[in-house]
């Protein structure tokens, strides 16, 4: 990007992770309850971050496993910031849009997650005044816009939450969505916005390793031009390890050089990218089918052994 204006940086950090902390066995609840990881595990990750020079993460919610990550780095004053997530469930049924929706979502449950996202709401809230000194910034909802999603939320509530926590909250308060919506149809969002929040994966569409930070480049450009003086932000990018779905671009090699290329484009932006993500997360995407590209996007395996030095990636690792 040409203008300085229009890369964002958080808590002076140009790299950071994405972070969730399930383990193998471990997931959200998904109708049948929880297994969430302890805090044993949780403060073992965030030293294995803090050890490898990562010093900002992206949570997604503002639940159980968000807290007790705020409380462990409070407690042992762990070199780590968090850009807190408020995540938003679905209120109107995209099953029209979404391929994997294959019913509407039925007006009790739409009207129930209205209730509890506003109590998400009142939580991310909650955190980021209780934890100031960490949290940094605060993103209201995940691709919750996005054409296909299956947790579709109206624009004009997405912009009542996001006036909300402007309200309540010092931080800066962003939205995460994919590229092509805020091109499309962000502007309005954007004007409320402190900064554009932007999925960003080649990999997904087609593109080869060769053309891969071009793209990446490109969309951020486009997203640039649709949204003049916005600053803009990556807070999703990646590159699957493993994946069925593109068995011939994923693997090690292209995450290191797609995330090297990334990581070295980012600094000479002096915008701050969220990698994702930390580690891989088996309970994602289809459980009959273990090599689907959700569960691999991880620079740790899910046992958080490293898939390869990380100075490959992350030069100042060791700083």
């Amino acid at each position: 990007m040409s203008e300085q204006s229009s890369s964002y940086l958080l808590a002076g950090e140009v790299v950071a992770i994405a972070y969730s902390g399930f383990r193998e066995g471990q997931h959200p609840d998904r109708g049948d309850g929880a297994v969430n990881p302890s805090r044993a595990e949780i403060l073992e990750d965030l030293e294995i971050l803090a050890a490898n020079g990562l010093r900002l993460i992206r949570l997604y919610d503002a639940g159980e496993n968000a807290v007790m990550t705020l409380e462990l780095i409070a407690e042992h004053d762990l070199p780590i910031k968090v850009m807190q997530g408020i995540w938003l469930s679905a209120e109107i049924s995209n099953h029209e849009g979404c391929p994997w929706l294959d019913e509407p979502i039925p007006d009790e449950v739409l009207a129930a997650n209205l209730l509890k996202n506003q109590e998400e709401v009142r939580r991310g809230i909650e955190l980021a005044q209780r934890f100031d000194d960490i949290v940094v910034a605060v993103n209201v909802g995940n691709e919750a816009l996005v054409s296909w999603n299956d947790h579709m939320v109206p624009l004009d509530q997405v912009i009542a939450y996001v006036r909300q926590v402007k309200a309540a909250i010092d931080q800066p308060v962003t939205v995460a969505d994919n590229y092509v919506w805020w091109i499309e149809e962000g502007a309005p969002l954007a004007a409320e916005v402190d900064f554009v929040g932007v999925h960003t994966y080649p990999v997904w569409e087609g593109k080869s390793i060769d053309e891969g930070l071009a793209y990446t480049i490109e969309n951020m450009e486009a997203v640039r031009q649709a949204l003049p003086g916005s600053r803009l932000a990556i807070l999703e990018a990646g590159w699957a390890t493993t994946a069925e779905e593109f068995p011939a671009e994923a693997n090690i090699e292209n995450q290191v050089r797609y995330l090297r290329e990334l990581v070295g484009w980012a600094r000479d932006e002096q915008m701050t990218v969220f990698i994702f993500e930390a580690f891989d997360e088996p309970w994602k995407g289809d459980p009959a089918r273990p090599l689907g590209a959700e569960k691999h996007w991880g620079m740790f395996y899910v046992d958080r052994t490293p898939k390869y030095p990380l100075e490959q990636v992350l030069p100042a690792a060791e700083n």
